[in-house]
This record gives C-alpha cells, sequence and structure tokens, in this order.
C-alpha cells in the first residue's frame, strides 16, 4: 500500500494544486478530494487555448476550387462597354436607344418578348434559343445595304438604361424585364426611309432617286435571302438612309431564319398594309412575304404617299385577302416599274419573283428620259395621285 501510495505522491500535478493524479497511458486521472477547484478554469483555459492554438495551426484543406466563368458567346457584347444615351423609338417589340459602345455609335434595340408576366418559362426559354441561333447568323452579315450586327445580349439587368424623367431618359417610366434582350447595331444618321418620304410628298423624287432607293433595297433583301433569312416586317419605318442617300434594311425585331418546314412559320407577323395575303390568313408563308412587301415599298418610294391612306385596318385585312386591294399605280408612272410592283404583290407567291431577279429588272429599267416622273412645277396638273383610294 506504501508504495502505491509514494507513486500517487510521485504524480502530483502542481498547476492542479492537488494530488492523487495518475497516467493510465495517455489519459491522466484524478482523484476529486485532491483537486484545487479555484485553479480548475485557469488550467481547462489553458489547455482549451493550447488545443485551439494547436487546431489553428494545422495546414487548412485546400480551398474548393473556383468554376471557371462561362465563356462569352461570339457575338455576345460586354455591357460594361455599352453607354446608352436617349430613346430614338418606340416599337412593337421593343425600344430603340442611342448609344456608344467601345467607341462607336451604335443603335441599341431592347426587344421585350418574354417579358416577365406575360409569357411562360418554356415560352421564353423557345425564344431565347431561337433568338441565339439567330443572331449566330446575324453576326456574320456583311452587306453595305444591311445594317451592321455588332453584338447581343441575352439579358438587360445590367443594361445601364437611362432612367425617365432624365434628359434623354426612357421617357415612359417603365423598366424592362430582366428577360428581355438587347440587340447592338451601327447607328445610321439619317432617319427612316419612311420619314425622308414623307418629306417628299408634294417635289416626289427623281426616278434615278427612285430607282437607287428600291435597288438599295432589293439588293440588301436578296442578300438576306441567301442567308436563309426573312425579314417579315420590310417597310420603309424599317429602312435607314446614310447621309449620302444609301439603304440600309434595319430592326430584325421579326426576323428569323427561315424554316426548313413552312409549316413552321405561320401567325400574322408584320405591319397592316405591307403583310401578304398568307400571312393575314394565318397561313404557311417563306420568304415570298418579303418579296410582297417589297412591292408595296416600291409603290411607297415612287409615289412618296402611304398605301391605303383612307382605309381602316379592318379593311385592308379583309379587301387584300378576298379583293385582291393593292395600292393604286399613278398612270404616269413607268410600265416596267409598274409591272415590277404587280409581280412582288401576286396574291399567289410561287408567282412572285425572288429577291435576286427583282435586282435584276430595276437594273433594267431606263431612267434616262425621267421615266414619266412629275416633274415639281407640273404636280398640280398631274391627277394620277389624287384619286380616291379604298377597297
Amino acid at each position: 500500500m506504501a508504495s502505491g501510495g509514494g507513486e500517487a505522491d510521485k504524480s502530483v500535478d502542481p498547476k492542479l494544486g492537488g494530488v492523487g493524479s495518475r497516467s493510465a497511458g495517455e489519459e491522466r486521472y484524478f482523484r476529486a478530494d485532491t483537486l484545487d477547484f479555484t485553479k480548475w478554469d485557469l488550467h481547462m483555459g489553458q489547455s482549451s487555448t493550447s488545443t485551439a492554438v494547436t487546431t489553428n495551426t494545422r495546414t487548412p484543406p485546400p480551398p474548393h476550387p473556383t468554376p471557371p466563368a462561362a465563356a462569352m458567346q461570339e457575338w455576345e457584347i460586354d455591357l460594361s462597354k455599352l453607354d446608352m444615351k436617349h430613346v430614338l423609338a418606340h416599337g412593337t417589340y421593343g425600344t430603340v436607344y442611342r448609344g456608344v459602345y467601345a467607341g462607336q455609335d451604335v443603335a441599341v434595340k431592347v426587344l421585350d418578348w418574354g417579358e416577365d408576366g406575360y409569357a411562360t418559362a418554356a415560352e421564353t426559354n423557345t425564344l431565347r434559343a431561337s433568338f441565339e441561333q439567330e443572331v449566330a447568323v446575324w453576326q456574320k452579315l456583311d452587306h453595305p445595304n444591311v445594317t451592321k450586327f455588332i453584338g447581343a445580349s441575352m439579358g438587360t439587368s445590367d443594361l445601364k438604361i437611362p432612367p425617365p424623367g432624365d434628359s434623354g431618359g426612357r421617357g415612359n417610366g417603365g423598366a424592362h424585364p430582366a428577360r428581355a434582350c438587347c440587340v447592338v447595331v451601327e447607328y445610321v444618321a439619317g432617319g427612316t426611309l419612311k420619314k425622308f418620304l414623307i418629306k417628299k410628298y408634294r417635289s416626289k423624287l427623281p426616278i434615278k432617286d427612285v430607282i437607287q432607293l428600291a435597288l438599295d433595297l432589293a439588293r440588301g433583301m436578296s442578300y438576306l435571302h441567301s442567308k436563309a433569312i426573312v425579314h417579315r416586317d420590310v417597310k420603309t419605318e424599317n429602312m435607314l438612309l446614310q447621309p449620302n442617300k444609301t439603304l440600309k434594311i434595319a430592326d430584325f425585331g421579326v426576323a428569323r431564319v427561315e424554316a426548313q418546314n413552312p409549316q413552321d412559320m405561320t401567325g400574322e407577323t408584320g405591319t397592316l398594309g405591307y403583310m401578304a395575303p398568307e400571312v393575314l390568313e394565318g397561313r404557311a408563308y417563306n420568304r415570298k412575304c418579303d418579296v410582297y412587301s417589297f412591292g408595296v415599298c416600291l409603290w411607297e418610294i415612287y409615289c412618296c404617299d402611304m398605301p391605303y391612306a383612307d382605309c381602316s385596318f379592318a379593311e385592308i385585312s379583309h379587301a387584300v385577302v378576298h379583293r385582291n386591294l393593292r395600292p393604286e399605280i399613278p398612270k404616269c408612272c413607268p410600265s416596267s416599274v409598274a409591272n415590277i410592283m404587280k409581280r412582288c404583290w401576286d396574291p399567289n407567291p410561287d408567282r412572285r419573283p425572288e429577291m435576286e431577279e427583282v435586282v435584276k429588272l430595276l437594273e433594267a429599267v431606263d431612267t434616262s428620259k425621267g421615266g414619266g416622273m412629275i416633274a415639281p412645277d407640273q404636280f398640280q396638273g398631274c391627277l394620277c395621285f389624287f384619286k380616291p383610294r379604298g377597297p
């Protein structure tokens, strides 16, 4: 027993102020009646600190690798380089802004289809997938009569839209939905063809200018059709003029890559007055709907007037389909030009020419003798432009 007691004495822990400590392997046991509990907290604090230090000095596990950022698409723009200025126009499918991208003057169209609350997630995803396929084609387009596509973004959450009320702000106080998309194209300073023609309502255009504008439009459309792109909203309001009067096709808000199956392209898409009968009826259509619209634009360029100015939308829609209503061609219009109009707006799409053929027909028009156009001082004496219109 004595020896047992002696071993216990030798194992006294001075930090604990007591006796009776004994080691058993790596564990330590204490007799509770020998401990000085006034120093127990101090001892435990030191032990905890020691343990904490030991734990914290261990080599930390390697951090979880950060997933690489998703690579930008070839056509995708860096929104941080886009400076939005002011509103240029409001349209059915969105708002067009003036802006600067990477130092270049641009037009930015924010497309509102798929707007929050008005489309299901599935519908929005379908629209976005279709849009991505189209911009992949657009960004490769290169033609002097097609507005240069610079890039697009599949979301507007980071878009710096001017606040409403500021000079150059949106002006309508609204906010674009985060699911909207924006398209950035070159800025064309001369304004729309429609506004230009309105200014020429009384004086009209020389036949050379008529043919030149029509050729620019026909060449641009022929190029788009060669790339299987159907514009679907060809009208003078969607054509822009450079200061030198070169025409550029713009506004691809409803354009799409032509479907292999014509049944995939249906629905009333476009603007009344320019829409082909098959589109008005909701039947299947193809690129020939653009040819029809071109025929109306050619009439508008020649007459510097609005088609069906005295007709209501309901009258136009019904009469174009069921009564073969077309804009009235003035008697003074050269037969070569009138024949192009008539062929382009033929009710049967299969009988309409391809745009490539239209280019050749326009190139063959003789403009050397003025083509029978009205001279400014003779305008009041010609009654061709004053006949009542309507179905």
